[in-house]
């Protein structure tokens, strides 16, 4: 379902997967669309160790090189090169137009992130193919939220 008209899809955080840092329903649906044959090797649609063993690997290359480079370059995973993310397209470029189309943009709402009983959420969250690139915290002034709420954890002085 797209998202007050924008393109962007809405999220589920049920679909966030909080050991990977993914959202499996928006990756798996970039993966099987555009590489049909790797989503198929991934075995993406079930709990398994083959798909824990990409989302692991997966989740390594983000933490050593960052989003946007895996985004950017994708990633090597066995025999296979992972493409992440189509780049904007040259105008005159039919087949990378299409490619670009096939981008999932999407945001979650309330987007529980914590492994805990917390259930610590962050108000929005941005993510391009399943892969988080941008996380809001929002404020509200009427009801007294503020940018520099104090946690009661925090010591602020002697």
């Amino acid at each position: 379902m797209l998202y007050g008209g924008s393109g962007w899809l809405l999220g589920d955080w049920h679909d966030y997967d909080r050991a990977y840092c993914v959202d499996l329903v928006q990756l798996r649906a970039f993966l099987t669309t555009t590489q049909p044959k790797l989503a198929a090797a991934l075995a993406l649609d079930d709990d398994n160790p083959t798909r824990r063993t990409f989302l692991a690997r997966l989740q390594g290359e983000i933490t050593r090189r960052g989003t946007i480079a895996v985004l950017r370059n994708g990633i090597k995973h066995g025999q296979h090169q992972i493409e992440l993310f189509y780049g904007a397209p040259s105008p005159n470029n039919a087949l990378a137009v299409h490619r670009y189309g096939q981008n999932r943009f999407s945001v979650t709402r309330q987007l529980r992130y914590s492994r805990d009983e917390t259930q610590l959420a962050l108000d929005l969250a941005l993510f391009i193919n399943g892969l988080p690139v941008a996380t809001f915290e929002l404020k509200n002034s009427l009801t007294k939220q503020t940018v520099c709420r104090r946690h009661p954890a925090i010591q602020t002085g002697p």
